[in-house]
């Protein structure tokens, strides 16, 4: 990992993380499929095949039967799980290089709704603080200069609120995610 700082911060917001997401949930609701502390079965088919230790295997097939499916999904590590959230959110997307209380929330959002809907979020939240800027969920140059520039006890707040929003509108427009509001919006506040 980068850093110490980077390294305590990433723990942080992994801490967080878990806390909020159980442990294996198989709920047939859920887009996503099978889920282990908030790893989808739907976000790992969708990576396939990644080599991140140049190992010559795939880093998601878990139980080395050549195949990422459920199984995989049951036979996560714990270790395995922070591997997973630092390659594939935490340095991906360079949350370190943001404010620690603005990146384990990004962070956060970013495990349960998706990197770029969460991305917008923050966007939205800038531009809820004065910043004009498009909303195109690219953490780029502009948006993290913003980031930084904000005021921190204002930015944090904003992102609740434009989740908040988010997940109202996606709980109307999918009746079968109604079950899931009222833990999301608790998240969106946490």
């Amino acid at each position: 990992m980068k850093n110490e700082t980077d390294y305590e911060n990433f723990n942080r917001a992994l801490s967080a993380l878990l806390a909020i997401e159980g442990a294996l949930v198989d709920d047939p609701d859920d887009p996503g499929g099978i889920t282990n502390n908030g790893i989808s079965l739907r976000t790992l088919s969708r990576l396939g095949a990644v080599d991140n230790d140049h190992d010559g295997a795939s880093d998601y097939d878990f139980n080395g039967d050549g195949a990422i499916d459920a199984e995989d999904i049951r036979a996560m590590s714990e270790n395995d799980v922070r591997q997973f959230y630092y390659h594939e959110f935490w340095f991906k997307y360079s949350y370190g290089c943001l404010p620690t209380n603005v990146a384990i929330k990004l962070f956060d959002f970013s495990v349960n709704m998706g990197p770029s809907q969460a991305h917008k979020i923050l966007q939205r939240a800038l531009r809820a603080n004065g910043h004009y800027l498009k909303d195109d969920g690219i953490i780029g140059n502009i948006t993290r200069t913003l980031t930084k520039t904000c005021a921190q006890e204002r930015i944090v707040p904003a992102m609740r609120s434009e989740a908040a929003g988010f997940y109202r509108l996606l709980a109307a427009q999918n009746p079968r995610s109604q079950k899931f509001l009222k833990g999301w919006l608790r998240r969106a506040y946490l």
